[in-house]
Parts: structure tokens; C-alpha cells; sequence
């Protein structure tokens, strides 16, 4: 990476986050999103849900402390021919201070170069349509998905398709109920 501040290759290390640095998790993600009151409850009504896969969070470290998170969970996928277990990428969060560093880029580079290796066939997210497309987010509607809510904008709603997708795969992205619990999809006024 270049000057400016990056953090080099060898100083952010991206691991499984460990059970027990949840709370600490939580308050980066919390922080990251300008102290926003839906992420805290967010995440609580996600890690006590059917989605939650401990091997799904990932952490960046820099200089052996936590400096962002990112988290995969199960969705569905509502395919003509079957119900398709998925992912949900969001939400993804860099400590303040540290943002803006490549960081979260590492975040997701390496996490889903993890989730290549498992059997889920495509990661969804909401978001920025300017950022993620360099990763490999493609634009869902133009695969045939459909997304969850009318509130999420065609250009926010990406799909990253893994190893084991394929072009049968198209249908009804279903969020699990944490994210509706906490009205955390589309865009609210």
C-alpha cells in the first residue's frame, strides 16, 4: 500500500474473531457506524439467531489490537427449484481513526477468499455501488435475484457469486429475521 497513512501488507492481520471479543466487536462496529443506535442491537439480534456462524465474523488486526469487522450470515435464497442457503455480508466496520486505510478492503479481500472455500453459492449486501464493484460485487438484479425489500435501492442491492454458484440460482433473497426485527433493511427517511 502506499504512504498517506496505509498500513502495510504484514501489519493488518485478518482472523476468525474469537467468541469472546464479541463486546469488543460490538463497540468498534458501533463506533465505526458514528455511534448509529441500530448496529449495537443488530448484532446482538444476529449472533442470537439461526444465521449466526461463529467461523462467519472476521477481524482485522493492526498492531494486535481489533481495528474492524466483518460479518457473514445465512440467508435463503428462494430459487424455483430449491431453497438456497446463502450469505449476507453487513455490516462491515473500521474503527474510527483508522478508516479510509485499506483496511476494510483487506476485510473483505481475505474473509471472502475464506468463503470460497465453503459450500455457500453467493454473498449478498446492500451497499455503496461505487465501492464494492471492485471486489467482485455484481449487480443482482442483472443475475435475476430479487431483493427483500422495495426499499433497497437496484444500484445498493450486490451479489459476489462463490465457487460453487450456479446460473439456475436466481430468485428472492431472504434476510433473516434479526435484520427485520431491528429494521435494519433498505433505506428509511
Amino acid at each position: 500500500m502506499g504512504s498517506g497513512g496505509a498500513h502495510s501488507e504484514q501489519s493488518v492481520i485478518v482472523r476468525a474473531m474469537r467468541p469472546a471479543e464479541f463486546d469488543e466487536v460490538r463497540a468498534l462496529s458501533v463506533a465505526a457506524f458514528g455511534g448509529d443506535p441500530a448496529i449495537g442491537p443488530l448484532l446482538d439480534a444476529l449472533r442470537g439467531s439461526w444465521a449466526w456462524e461463529d467461523d462467519l465474523s472476521f477481524v482485522a488486526e493492526v498492531d494486535g489490537s481489533i481495528a474492524g469487522h466483518v460479518l457473514y450470515t445465512h440467508a435463503f435464497l428462494d430459487a424455483p427449484e430449491r431453497i438456497v442457503d446463502v450469505l449476507v455480508l453487513s455490516p462491515i466496520g473500521v474503527r474510527p481513526g483508522l478508516q479510509r486505510r485499506g483496511i476494510g478492503g483487506r476485510l473483505i479481500e481475505e474473509s471472502l477468499r475464506v468463503l470460497e472455500r465453503r459450500s455457500e453459492p453467493l454473498v449478498f449486501l446492500e451497499g455503496h455501488p461505487g465501492y464494492y464493484p471492485r471486489f467482485g460485487f455484481l449487480r443482482a438484479g442483472a443475475l435475476g435475484f430479487t431483493a427483500p425489500s422495495v426499499r433497497i435501492p437496484d444500484a445498493a442491492f450486490m451479489v459476489y457469486p462463490l465457487p460453487s454458484y450456479s446460473s439456475w440460482m436466481t430468485g428472492a433473497l431472504v434476510y433473516s429475521d434479526a435484520f427485520w426485527r431491528v429494521d435494519a433493511v433498505g433505506l428509511r427517511e
